[in-house]
């Protein structure tokens, strides 16, 4: 049925160009492990963009990190995307996944998704010193937000457990 939500997969650039479009506060991603989007007819409603953990804590090759979910607002979207986020990254062998929210946001997507909230973590803001190697066309291509400076809290769901 059409005006069922479905979701799709989709490329990077795709999923950068949406998060660029749609999303209220962060940019864009690097790189990933893999995208998702969720389509309602032939409309895209909503990305996932999934990869390594930013903190090099968590970069054990068992956690995958949610580094963007992003929709326009459609009805149950980042349920759905994380839902299917949790899908392929245990299939993939992944054991646990984490993903961040603002303070200032309520987690109900991540709640109905069984993500356990962790509680603050981080600063108000990335502290690292490293710049994008050819910044001139990541700005032409896809200008950066102004990231708000308020505190992340960490959500996490284990998807598969080993003995």
């Amino acid at each position: 049925m059409d005006s069922e939500l479905m979701i799709v997969p989709c490329t990077l650039r795709e999923a950068n160009n949406f998060v660029s479009t749609h999303h209220r506060h962060n940019g864009i991603v690097r790189g990933c492990k893999f995208t998702l989007a969720i389509k309602k007819g032939n409309e895209i409603c909503g990305v996932a963009i999934c990869g390594r953990p930013v903190s090099r804590h968590y970069d054990d090759g068992k956690t995958l990190e949610i580094n963007r979910v992003c929709t326009n607002g459609v009805k149950n979207g980042c349920s759905k995307l994380y839902g299917a986020c949790c899908r392929v990254a245990k299939e993939m062998g992944y054991e646990r996944i984490i993903t961040y929210t603002l303070v200032t946001e309520n987690g109900a997507s991540l709640k109905a998704s069984n993500f356990v909230c962790e509680g603050e973590a981080g600063g108000v803001e990335w502290t690292g010193k490293r710049n994008p190697a050819n910044k001139e066309i990541q700005i032409t291509m896809f200008p950066q937000k102004e990231k708000p400076h308020v505190m992340k809290m960490r959500w996490v769901r284990v998807l598969n457990e080993r003995g």
